[in-house]
């Protein structure tokens, strides 16, 4: 009933109906606010459509006799007025008044006839409405037998319409004779105002004349006096009862049609609440999960931190046990060089010709010996204080500043609405089954995947709002030759990084989602290709401490007289591959070793004495080939500053070749290869040298 209370309102007091009237528009409004809002103007001037009523308070003096039966619309006053906004007005006897009233709601004018207001029919059945509708909001329903101080009724009979007290049922309509089959029922406040709804209504006309026929040319109904006039002879008129029951039902279907659209109305407002909670729960959860992903950039970049704060403490350590050995081995050279000088001032000192000469020469040697010990390189510091350790953060900050959401708003909510309305026909379907959900196959983002020498990063994600529905995702590769799929990634991340795989190869790549429900589907299959040519440097995580490495970790010395051993970034497991190294320094005739080797060799000693590493050790005159302390084919020909070491790793043959100065150097030196082999080479500090990669096998080896 509340819903319905701004229909029981007056567009114009804003209360509930008071005596409404049918204004020919068919809005209603009280007779009272009727009265307020009429409009006077002299004959022929058209009436205003927005004027304020207020504007015609001083017509006030006219109103009663415009609802006067014997109105004619003349006054016997006569003097000169004024409106309160100073415009002259003539008097009613002198000037013919127009009425008119307009709508508050449409705004329509209409003019009224010479009996008025009273020319307009009256709303008996909103007022009965209204009626019901107060009486519905009373506490009670008061006997209307009751002469005096009425009790409240304990009855109503259907038939007579009347509300009984249990002493005046018993008194007026007992349960028996003729009266037995009246059905009494319990009194209800909305059944307090039928009876008057019930009544016939009376001609507007004649008064003395109940309604009995309906004119359907001018939509009212009329009395039979009213046919007998002549007024609505020859107009379209039939039985009131029959238009009742015809109206009734033409209400009752359109109500069917706006019942329809009411219940949608009512699930779409359900929908409508649940969205806001689900939005709220979503919400919770996707900010959880940013939340969640921000801080597994930070635990990554503190990862990271202290990674680099390991290498920086590596290599401070490294110069500073450089420097304290120098500082050691010249302290001990000054002490011996410091001693000698003193003795051989005091030789000086001594008068003895024939003693002096007898140890002359071999003073006169000493000196010049420690003299050549004293070289320039000797008096130069072996590191400088400066660390050749840069970290670029730029590109990391930049992508920090662009990082945001990627999803399409307009998409997202296309697909939340469409999920939503899927899920409400699944659930109607389900009968309550519990059923998986299933989810998309992940989109694979080619502008953010991309391969780096034997390694692949892709990226993917799925642009739907059942993403929150994912619990991780399952990357596969295939094994480079269209082989069988196998696992290389689970997680909850949307990119990963897959290396170690083959060079000059060629992979299918493709992902799925999961949760607790099962697997979605497949994404489109991507193919990943691999470098034509290995492109690596050495790796300092996995080098000897003595191990130096500069020029962004291609160029390799030694801090120590014993061979050190340090192996290359890459991973050869198939394919030819190719590389150099170039000797920068070659001082004292040393015999570095090149090869390939198993990650976890030896790293204190030359590299091919134990059985994990392939090698050629070589000086300034000859060579031999090592693997597990085996020496065999030892060839003529070395090397020197600038030489050039060419290692041929060839995996289909499985054997290992080496080159000097692009030239074969002894026959094949190993055979029957098999397995992961990583770059390696072994040196002192009588030693540099840099690497070569990203060569091509030269057509002259092959």
């Amino acid at each position: 009933m509340d819903a319905m209370e701004e229909e029981l309102k007056c567009p114009v007091c804003g209360s509930l109906f008071k005596e409404p009237i049918i204004l020919p528009c068919s809005h209603n409004v009280c007779l009272a606010c009727a009265r307020n809002i009429i409009v006077q103007t002299p004959e022929g001037e058209t009436p205003p459509q927005n004027r304020c009523s207020s504007d015609y308070d001083y017509l006030d003096m006219d109103k009663m006799s415009m609802y006067s039966e014997t109105d004619s619309g003349y006054g016997s006053y006569t003097p000169c007025l004024k409106s309160p906004n100073g415009v002259r007005v003539f008097p009613p006897a002198l000037v013919h008044r127009h009425c008119s009233i307009t709508c508050p709601l449409c705004h329509r004018s209409v003019s009224l006839e010479e009996r008025g207001l009273r020319g307009l029919q009256r709303n008996r059945l909103l007022e009965a409405i209204v009626s019901r509708y107060q009486q519905s909001r009373t506490a009670s329903v008061k006997c209307q037998l009751c002469d005096r101080n009425p009790v409240d009724a304990t009855v109503m009979c259907e038939q007579c319409d009347v509300f009984y007290c249990a002493p005046c049922q018993q008194r007026c309509h007992p349960s028996r004779g003729p009266l037995a089959k009246h059905r009494l029922l319990p009194p209800a406040p909305a059944q307090a105002g039928t009876a008057s709804a019930r009544r016939q209504a009376s001609c507007v006309d004649h008064e003395a004349e109940n309604y009995g026929m309906y004119c359907v040319s001018c939509k009212t109904p009329v009395c039979y006096q009213c046919l007998e006039e002549g007024k609505h002879g020859k107009h379209d008129v039939k039985p009131l009862a029959a238009m009742w029951k015809q109206h009734k039902c033409q209400l009752s279907q359109a109500l069917n049609g706006v019942s329809d659209k009411a219940k949608e109305a009512k699930e779409f407002l359900v929908q409508l609440k649940n969205l806001l909670q689900q939005i709220q729960e979503n919400g919770v959860e996707f900010e959880a999960c940013l939340v969640a992903q921000c801080d597994s950039l930070i635990e990554a970049l503190i990862r990271q931190k202290a990674k680099l704060l390991t290498k920086v403490t590596k290599e401070k350590e490294s110069k500073l046990k450089t420097v304290k050995d120098q500082i050691t081995h010249c302290t001990m050279k000054l002490r011996q060089t410091t001693g000698m000088m003193e003795f051989c001032l005091e030789v000086i000192k001594e008068n003895d010709p024939s003693g002096f000469l007898q140890i002359s020469d071999a003073l006169i040697k000493r000196v010049l010996v420690s003299q050549e010990q004293w070289v320039k390189g000797a008096l130069e510091p072996k590191v400088c204080p400066e660390f050749a350790l840069t970290v670029n953060t730029d590109p990391l900050m930049q992508s920090i500043l662009q990082l945001d959401f990627t999803q399409n708003k307009d998409g997202q909510e296309a697909a939340l609405l469409k999920q939503m309305h899927a899920g409400d026909q699944k659930e109607e379907e389900s009968t309550g089954a519990e059923t998986s959900t299933v989810l998309p196959a992940p989109l694979l983002q080619l502008e953010k995947c991309c391969m780096r020498n034997n390694s692949a990063t892709l990226a993917w994600r799925i642009t739907t709002v059942q993403a929150l529905l994912v619990e991780g995702y399952v990357l596969e590769l295939d094994d480079g030759n269209s082989g069988s799929y196998r696992e290389v990634y689970v997680g909850k991340e949307t990119i990963c990084t897959v290396d170690g795989l083959h060079f000059n190869s060629s992979y299918n790549a493709r992902v799925k989602a999961y949760n607790s429900a099962g697997v979605g589907a497949y994404s489109k299959v991507v193919v990943l290709k691999t470098s034509d040519v290995a492109w690596f440097t050495f790796d300092p995580t996995s080098a000897h401490r003595d191990i130096v490495l500069s020029n962004e970790n291609q160029t390799v010395t030694c801090n120590s007289y014993d061979d050190r051993v340090v192996l290359g970034t890459a991973a050869f497991s198939k394919g030819v591959h190719y590389w150099e190294l170039s000797v920068d320094r070659y001082d004292n005739h040393p015999d570095p070793a090149f090869g390939v080797a198993r990650i976890n060799t030896m790293k204190d000693m030359m590299l091919g004495k134990d059985d994990k590493a392939w090698a050629m050790y070589v000086d300034n005159n000859r060579s031999w080939f090592m693997h597990n302390n085996s020496h065999t084919n030892r060839a003529e020909g070395g090397i020197t500053k600038g030489s050039t070491v060419g290692i041929l790793l060839d995996l289909t043959k499985h054997t290992l070749t080496f080159f000097i100065n692009k030239q074969h150097h002894g026959p094949v030196a190993f055979e029957n290869l098999e397995g992961v082999f990583m770059p390696a080479v072994s040196l002192n500090r009588n030693v540099q040298v840099t690497l070569i990669t990203g060569l091509e096998v030269p057509k002259s080896i092959m």
